[in-house]
């Protein structure tokens, strides 16, 4: 069960990584900080912000975007500058990316990182569109 994340908690993991998540993503993730979405037709567990406001959320965060992310940049193919979105549980993600390289902005659009191959294609335009 997702919890509402406070917007200092999410500014932490932007202070951590130097990077500034997308909009729509925060306002969806400070809603509810994890959970499900449908997108191209699967079933994707969102990837939360880490929570440390309590123990039970903290608990309920450990798999943070941070964690979690860098944990795939050890795969081929997984792109250096991509932060995980969501996971299908059969080792595919959502990601995003910086719209240009060397930017520290996050763009909105949704990317489908297909394990098996390494490589991403653009799924949604944004949180907000699935």
């Amino acid at each position: 069960m997702p919890f509402p994340i406070a917007v200092a908690e999410i500014a932490k993991t932007e202070a951590k990584t130097g990077f500034t998540f997308p909009l729509g993503l925060k306002a969806r993730l400070a809603k509810d900080n994890g959970g499900e979405i449908e997108v191209a037709g699967d079933c994707w567990q969102l990837i939360p912000f880490l929570d440390t406001t309590d123990r039970k959320r903290l608990a309920r965060t450990c798999n943070d975007v941070v964690r979690e992310t860098a944990r795939m940049r050890d795969w081929r193919g997984f792109p250096t500058d991509a932060f995980v979105v969501a996971q299908n549980g059969g080792g595919d993600y959502l990601i995003i990316r910086p719209d240009a390289e060397g930017l520290t902005q996050l763009g909105e659009t949704i990317y489908f990182w297909d394990h098996e191959t390494g490589e991403h294609e653009p799924v949604a335009d944004s949180l907000d569109s699935v």
